[in-house]
């Protein structure tokens, strides 16, 4: 895989939205995925119940250019590295758990770090243009996508097939076109697949506990996506 920096100076360049250089975001994208199987998850608070902390499911881990891991968890509108998640409660990142031994750590687990590395190495893709597919993993974690609907105050939930890194470090969750569909199951790299973020019906992106409530109707559940809609 091709990561070798732009050849002009991009150091006195700067990003208006995140405040850093072009070429530390050159240096901070992904280049390689590897998903999370063994269902890590990733601790959160918030102001509103500052004496609690809440989890949700690693989706995979992904290796920058930089040679920095990081866990990576749909979170609102996007996919978004755990350290780096901004809650509209004033959230922030709190580490990782293992359930099952009841440890939470801060580091990407070595082992995903030397598969990372190793895989980085091995498929060396090399890419001519930013929307050449690097790789596509099947969401494995229930996610759901939020979409509106031409009726007015209506959203459909729809499932998460698998999740495309592109070579630009871009991620896009991809979901089912039912009318481009030509045989089943869906599968990751499926021509009916496009991707939620670039889509103008595309809203939020969900882990199945809660796209269950929404779909249960539970109240709190409702009242919570409502207030994400109107702010919108």
């Amino acid at each position: 895989m091709n990561t070798s920096r732009p050849s002009h100076n991009t150091d006195n360049v700067v990003d208006l939205f995140s405040g850093k250089t072009l070429s530390e975001l050159h240096d901070q994208r992904f280049i390689r995925l590897a998903p999370e199987l063994d269902g890590l998850e990733m601790l959160y608070s918030n102001d509103t119940n500052s004496d609690k902390l809440f989890s949700l499911k690693v989706l995979c881990w992904g290796l920058r250019a930089d040679g920095e891991v990081v866990g990576l968890v749909p979170w609102l509108n996007d996919i978004v590295a755990c350290p780096d998640i901004c809650d509209p409660l004033n959230g922030q990142w709190e580490g990782y758990y293992d359930a099952g031994i009841d440890e939470v750590f801060f580091e990407a687990p070595v082992h995903k770090v030397i598969e990372l590395e190793t895989a980085a190495e091995y498929y060396e893709l090399q890419c001519e243009n930013d929307d050449d597919v690097v790789q596509e993993l099947p969401d494995t974690i229930g996610t759901h996508a939020v979409l509106a609907t031409e009726e007015t105050n209506k959203l459909s939930l729809v499932e998460v097939v698998s999740w495309r890194l592109l070579h630009d470090g871009s991620i896009y969750g991809m979901l089912t076109d039912i009318s481009k569909v030509n045989s089943t199951p869906v599968l990751p790299g499926d021509e009916c697949l496009y991707p939620a973020q670039g889509s103008e019906t595309f809203r939020y992106f969900f882990q199945h506990q809660i796209a269950n409530k929404i779909k249960a109707e539970d109240p709190e559940a409702l009242a919570a996506i409502s207030l994400l809609v109107d702010g919108n």
